[in-house]
């Protein structure tokens, strides 16, 4: 079998991949709110970092606020996992136009919530780095570098390219 006709089961296989990680990681906060609630609620509220009074004013201490955060999040995982399975399904229909751009939308929405709401926001805003307790950047920047070499190889030339070396979908 030749690479280019190897890409299109790559991105399926890398595709589903993600969108297990995703489903399982949403399932988990859903049956397990309690664990990863904690997480956001000290997090936001900067209470395990240096305490630095040029930091403290970013703290977010309403419990109604954390959780509607935390909420948030379990929603934007629940729609990237839904969004990522659709595109699991389309690869493996050979509906390969279809099946890139669905999954394209799903692993931004992953790089977003990881990149942007973990890495920068969670991170660099409210001083996760700082904490020993509660810091997700390691795992952040897990599922956001997943999430972006799946996004460059279901981009690759000859990913469009069913099995039989003609256009798919």
């Amino acid at each position: 079998m030749s690479a280019v006709r190897a890409l299109p089961i790559t991105a399926t296989l890398l595709t589903g991949t993600v969108a297990l990680y995703i489903t399982l990681v949403a399932f988990g906060n859903i049956t397990d709110f309690g664990t990863n609630q904690q997480f956001v609620q000290h997090v936001l509220a900067m209470d395990t970092t240096f305490k630095d009074e040029d930091l403290m004013w970013r703290a977010v201490e309403s419990e109604a606020l954390q959780n509607t955060a935390y909420v948030a999040i379990i929603v934007w995982e629940t729609v990237a996992a839904l969004v990522l399975i659709l595109g699991t399904v389309q690869w493996v229909r050979r509906d390969h136009v279809r099946a890139r751009r669905t999954s394209t939308a799903g692993l931004l929405m992953l790089m977003l919530l990881f990149g942007a709401g973990f890495l920068a926001i969670g991170g660099e805003w409210f001083a996760m780095w700082q904490s020993e307790d509660w810091n997700g950047l390691d795992a952040a920047m897990r599922v956001f570098l997943l999430s972006g070499v799946v996004l460059i190889v279901i981009h690759l030339p000859g990913v469009d390219r069913g099995p039989a070396g003609g256009e798919g979908g």
